[in-house]
Parts: structure tokens; C-alpha cells; sequence
């Protein structure tokens, strides 16, 4: 071990270097934490008046609720073993059972959402919950692909085209595209059946059929889940998550914590103006504004903001974990190769979440979430979430809490344009509608609304070769990380380890190979 490589001059080497993550989300949080786990010295910069990106809280009539990301996917368990070294095992909780719906079906109206299915599609199109949403001509058509010849593997990337191809034109817009939509807010010919349906193709294949194929992964599945002690496939789309009792933001609220614990600054309302590197050291500037209400002892430093309209932070170290069109904005000039890498199509989404004094939604007339046939309707989806989630209909008290959604890939949401009352109005309408049940202005007790932009799923054709041009060009730069869901794809079990490893990487670069700053002697 040579005398650079010793614990002593690692954790001096540590203690010495100074990271600045810019963007308080999920990935900042992590990567901050993973950093001041070995002693670096952190300091977080979030523009906004909170931390915690895609995961917000609102209170609705002293309800909390989430108003952004209110589950995480369980596969993978990284989401789980974070809960678990935050001490936080015991908040985790299952939704409650209840099916989804389906509503804009032509000729129908709506309808349970199909069981068995793997992304909308039928293992059986004979089966009752599908015939009664694609009819029987629907049904005599999906059953041709049991006598048509397989596709080789990776013939057809795009789920879409694959399902029409081999079961018609209703099983994709009425089953498949309804779930595409609402999960990933594209269309299912954008989607990559390989990233989206991992073995699917090569099930395909090997048994002959689209619908067979279908069953067979999800025996497969299930078999592994088995072994692995998880339980069972889900049933429906959704059904793999879990929440926290008291909402995701408490688990924002514990990485703020523990990174305090582990000495980190965690600064909101202070916007990053612009970043430069210079030699082996990062330049942070912020804008003048949102730093007149820091701490005291930043006095000196306000000061020097009076003379050239911003406050500069110095760091060994820079992470960004903005979202993309920020991203980009920031590292310009400090990561040019960056300009030349195609920017991917990100939606701005809309939720709108309604309080609401409506006695009839109690029996949970739609289960716990509807989804829309693309074009029924203004909204794409709806969450009953006092139907979904046990903790929430307890605090609720007798009141429903329902989500609406709007926006999809190449549609803004159609309440971009509306005021905050607008939108709570059209959100009621639009509820009343999915959810059958007639809902008047006197049902309305609160309203809350949250716009924010979702990034690109790693599910939609070539986002996978985007990201990894994109990464390429910021791990050529030295002392240099970028997080979050635009590169990472979509969804905490994805963000969380994308966050870890490049904070681990950053962390090497900085302590092992000397591109961080020297050891005093």
C-alpha cells in the first residue's frame, strides 16, 4: 500500500475535496449522500423553495398528499435496501387490492382492466376482461398470431408495430396504447419491446406466439419471484410498487437528515447561474437574489455579490442533477461534446390533485386507477388514491383524494394554458367522467397543482444510445458527474443506482487517481 493509498491519506484526501451537486432531487440527494459518506465536504444547490424534484407534498384541508411521485417499482430492490438504511422498513406499505379500469373503449365505455396481460397484452385474447374490451372480431383476430409463423429475434423493436402485426389494430389501441400512455406517456410504437418487455422477443421465438410468449415470461417471472421469496408476478400494470406510509416525501426528508448528519449543506432557493471549469477546480456562480437569505456567516460573501450580481462557490467536484434542458444549459461550454449529442423529446406533465366530499366514490367504483383509450379523453389517467393507498384513506377521513393527469409524449397538457382554478375545474369534470360517478363544484374541497417535465423513458427506441453518447461526453471531463432520470430512465429504481454509481466513479476519480485536491502534508 503506498503512503497516497493509506486510510489516513484517503480520509485527508476526503476531508479536503469539496463537492457541489446542483439539483435537490432524488439523484442529487444520493449522489450528495454517497459522497459525504467518505467525508467529503458537500454542499446541495436547489433553485427551488424545497428539495426532493418529482416528489413533492401538498396539504389539501390539512390532508398531506403526494402531488408527484407517489410509489416506487420494486424490481431490482434498490429502492428497498435505500428505505432499509434509512430506517425506514416499517413505512413501507403494498397498495390496496382493487383493480385498474379502462375507460373510452368504443362501443363500451369501460371496463376492468385485463388480468394476465404483460403491458396490455393478452396471454388468452379469448379471455372475458379482453373480449369484452376488443369484441369478438378483436379476439379472432389476436388468435391468427397463434398460426402465424414467429419473428426472429429483434426483427421488430417497436412494441406497437409487433402487437398489431401479430394480434391487430384493437389490442394495440385499445389494451396496449392505454398502458403505454398512462405509464410512459408515449405511444407504444415508440416503445422498444427489448427495454420495455425484457425477453419477450426471445420468448417469441422460442414458443411461436405473441400470446404464448406472453405466458411463458410471466411464468417465468413468477418462477423467479418464487425463488426469490417476492411473491407472484403482479396481475396488472402498476401493481409492482410500493409506497411509505405519510407519502414519498418522507423519504426525501430522511436523505435531507442523513445528509446532515454527515455534515452536508443543503441549500434551497439558490439558483445556479452558470458553471466554469478551470483547471482542476469548478467555479459555481449564483445568482444575487436568491442568496440574500442565506445564513449569516455568508455575509462576507454577499458582500462581493453587491459588486458583480452573483456569489461564487469553488469545488473540486461539480454533480448536475438538473433535468435535461438545464443540464445542457449549465455545461455548454464546460462539456461541448454535450451540444453535439441529440437531446431527447420530454413531456410536461400535469397533476392535478382533487379533495373531495363525494360519499359515492367510497365503494371505489373504478378501483383504484383508471386509464384512458387515447383520444377518449382530455386526461390520460386517474389515481383514486384513498382507494389505493390504507394510510391515506385513514388521514382522509371520510373525503376521496383523486389524481388527474395530463400530457403526453408530443401533446402538452391541456391545462398548461390554465389558471389554478381552470384546471381544478376541468380536473373535476374530467374525474367525474372516468370515474362514472357525477361529481358537482360542492364535491370540490381542495385543490392542488403540479407541472413538472418527465423525462424520456429508457423503454422508448434509441433513448439507450442517446444516453450513452450523452454520458460519454460528460465522463471526458474530469471532476464531472451528471445524474438523474433523463440519463438514468424514468422511476426511483432506476435513478437511485444510476445516482450511486456515478457518485462512486466521481469518488474514485477524485481519491484514487489524483484528479482530486492534493494531501496536505
Amino acid at each position: 500500500m503506498t503512503e497516497a493509498t493509506e486510510p489516513s491519506a484517503l480520509a485527508a484526501r476526503a476531508a479536503d475535496t469539496h463537492v457541489v451537486v446542483v439539483g435537490g432531487g432524488i439523484g442529487g440527494l444520493i449522489a450528495a449522500r454517497e459522497c459525504a459518506k467518505v467525508g467529503m465536504r458537500v454542499t446541495v444547490l436547489e433553485e427551488a423553495d424545497a428539495v426532493g424534484g418529482a416528489i413533492r407534498r401538498a396539504e389539501l384541508d390539512g390532508v398531506a398528499v403526494d402531488a408527484g411521485a407517489e410509489s416506487f417499482a420494486t424490481r431490482g430492490g434498490h429502492v428497498r435496501a435505500l428505505i432499509a438504511e434509512l430506517g425506514l422498513t416499517d413505512r413501507i406499505v403494498a397498495p390496496e387490492a382493487g383493480s385498474a379500469w379502462l375507460v373510452g373503449i368504443p362501443g363500451v365505455g369501460a371496463a376492468p382492466l385485463p388480468v394476465g396481460g404483460i403491458l396490455g397484452i393478452p396471454a388468452n385474447p379469448f379471455q372475458d376482461d379482453v373480449r369484452r374490451i376488443i369484441g369478438w372480431s378483436g379476439a379472432w383476430r389476436a388468435y391468427l398470431d397463434r398460426v402465424r409463423p414467429p419473428l426472429t429475434i429483434g426483427h421488430q423493436l417497436s412494441l406497437g408495430r409487433l402487437v398489431s402485426s401479430r394480434m391487430g389494430a384493437k389490442v394495440r389501441d385499445r389494451l396496449v396504447a392505454p398502458v403505454t400512455t398512462g405509464v410512459y406517456s408515449a405511444s407504444p410504437d415508440d416503445v422498444d419491446v427489448d427495454v420495455a418487455a425484457p425477453g419477450l422477443n426471445a420468448a417469441l421465438t422460442r414458443v411461436g406466439s405473441l400470446s404464448g410468449a406472453v405466458q411463458a415470461v410471466r411464468e417465468e417471472n413468477a418462477a423467479r419471484a418464487a425463488k426469490a421469496g417476492t411473491g407472484s408476478t403482479p396481475k396488472a400494470p402498476g401493481a409492482a410498487v410500493e409506497g411509505l406510509t405519510g407519502g414519498m416525501s418522507v423519504l426525501v426528508e430522511a436523505l435531507v437528515n442523513d445528509l446532515r448528519r454527515l455534515g452536508a449543506e443543503v441549500r434551497t432557493d439558490s439558483g445556479v447561474q452558470g458553471v466554469e471549469r478551470s483547471g482542476r477546480r469548478w467555479t459555481i456562480r449564483i445568482a444575487q437574489e436568491q442568496e440574500q437569505e442565506q445564513e449569516q456567516e455568508q455575509e462576507q460573501e454577499q458582500e462581493q455579490e453587491q459588486e458583480n450580481g452573483t456569489s461564487d462557490l469553488v469545488a473540486d467536484a461539480l454533480v448536475v442533477a438538473t433535468g435535461e434542458s438545464a443540464a445542457r444549459t449549465l455545461l455548454a461550454s464546460a462539456v461541448p461534446a454535450l451540444a453535439e449529442t441529440e437531446p431527447s423529446a420530454s413531456p410536461e406533465i400535469e397533476v392535478v390533485t382533487l379533495l373531495l366530499d363525494a360519499p359515492a366514490l367510497e365503494p371505489a367504483p373504478r378501483g383504484t386507477g383508471v386509464l384512458t383509450v387515447p383520444g377518449s379523453h382530455i386526461a390520460k389517467a386517474l389515481t383514486h388514491s384513498t382507494a389505493k393507498w390504507g394510510w391515506l384513506r385513514r388521514a382522509a377521513a371520510g373525503r376521496h383524494v383523486v389524481r388527474v393527469s395530463f400530457g403526453a409524449q408530443g401533446e402538452p397538457a391541456a391545462t398548461a394554458g390554465l389558471s389554478d382554478d381552470e384546471a381544478a375545474a376541468l380536473a373535476l369534470g374530467e374525474a367525474s367522467a372516468l370515474l362514472g360517478v357525477p361529481l358537482g363544484a360542492d364535491a370540490l374541497l381542495a385543490a392542488h397543482r403540479a407541472r413538472y417535465v418527465q423525462s424520456q423513458p429508457a423503454s422508448i427506441i434509441g433513448a439507450g444510445e442517446r444516453r450513452a453518447t450523452a454520458r460519454a461526453a460528460v465522463r471526458a471531463v474530469p471532476g464531472l458527474a451528471v445524474v438523474g432520470a433523463w440519463l438514468a430512465g424514468t422511476g426511483l429504481a432506476q435513478v437511485i443506482p444510476d445516482a450511486k454509481d456515478e457518485a462512486d466513479r466521481l469518488r474514485g476519480t477524485l481519491l484514487w487517481t489524483g484528479d482530486g485536491p492534493r494531501v496536505n502534508p
